[in-house]
């Protein structure tokens, strides 16, 4: 059985995942609060119990965890979303608790060993998977295999500054994650919400006592509302932008979009499709498949076994599982 631990800010997530039949089935799983009161070695030691209570025999051990972090020698590096969380030891901890090799992964490159050893991109050679959600931050399959760069931050694309102005996503005004994220859209719709305001006009999802979010921008487009929808049509059109600088980069097989894509495709996809188009090289595009990622809500779980079974590299020989 391999463990995956899935550290979030409110949440964490221990799941034991076991190979059957060709595919990873959960058979344990067990959500926990992550305590505020409680040292980051505390919490480790809560995850810890509940593996131990498991009575099957552990493989090894996966974390999906926010960065940054060094996932070279398992050390987790002050998180925002995680106050105290300073240059954690925490694959060398599980290690010396659970007696098993443990690894450690971004969400991002997580999510991305998910989708192409459990999801969408089975099979694939080369391929991106993009979060898409609170942020911006990619995984990258390259020649068979997870590239996370000199340093551990290829991916990082929710940095690159798409216009000179624009939402602030990343630290960066205007950049890719500000632009496409779910923080960044509720910019888009309240400036384009104070500025009908202005012009003696309204939007239904701005207003007192109204919280601005993405979801709820995105059910106002859905239902036909002209502004939210041009809040998603300038989202998609930037999507477009830095998904054609990707590809014609990297030249990928295929492109995995998380989250807010899989909700929000036909609102995003005619504008993102008219800006590539337009911009990529046409063989690259016409050999790279878009989707949304398929492991839905379970991403998370998936990412952190999937971290235990690439760190093993035992995925080189399941073949089954990729194919």
């Amino acid at each position: 059985m391999y463990i995956g631990i899935d550290i979030g800010g409110t949440k964490c997530a221990v799941t034991g995942g076991m190979f059957l039949d060709g595919r990873i089935e959960i058979v344990h799983k067990k959500k926990i609060e992550t305590p505020k009161d409680r040292s980051p070695e505390e919490v480790i030691e809560i995850l810890a119990d509940e593996v131990m209570k498991w009575s099957e025999e552990k493989t090894s051990v996966g974390i999906s965890c926010g960065g940054p972090l060094n996932s070279r020698e398992g050390i987790i590096l002050s998180p925002p979303n995680l106050t105290g969380w300073d240059h954690v030891c925490i694959t060398s901890i599980l290690e010396e608790r659970l007696k098993i090799p443990a690894y450690l992964q971004n969400d991002a490159n997580a999510g991305a060993l998910a989708e192409w050893l459990f999801g969408a991109g089975k099979g694939m050679k080369n391929l991106i998977f993009l979060t898409f959600g609170t942020g911006m931050g990619a995984g990258l399959i390259l020649n068979g295999g997870l590239y996370a760069g000199a340093q551990d931050l290829a991916g990082e694309v929710g940095h690159i500054r798409l216009e000179p102005y624009g939402p602030v996503g990343f630290g960066k005004m205007g950049s890719f994650e500000g632009f496409c994220s779910g923080g960044g859209i509720a910019l888009l719709a309240e400036a384009a919400a104070k500025e009908r305001e202005q012009q003696g006009r309204g939007t239904v999802y701005w207003g007192p006592g109204k919280t601005i979010t993405a979801r709820c921008v995105a059910e106002c487009a859905k239902r036909g509302d002209e502004t939210a929808t041009e809040v998603f049509r300038i989202c998609g059109e930037k999507l477009g932008k830095a998904l054609a600088l990707l590809i014609d980069t990297l030249n990928p097989e295929m492109i995995i979009l998380g989250s807010i894509y899989g909700r929000c495709r036909v609102l995003l996809e005619p504008s993102m499709r008219q800006v590539l188009e337009r911009e990529c090289l046409p063989g690259a595009l016409e050999n790279c498949r878009i989707l949304p990622a398929v492991l839905g809500e379970e991403i998370g779980d998936y990412a952190a076994l999937a971290t235990a079974v690439y760190g093993r590299k035992e995925w080189n020989c399941m073949t089954d599982i990729r194919h």
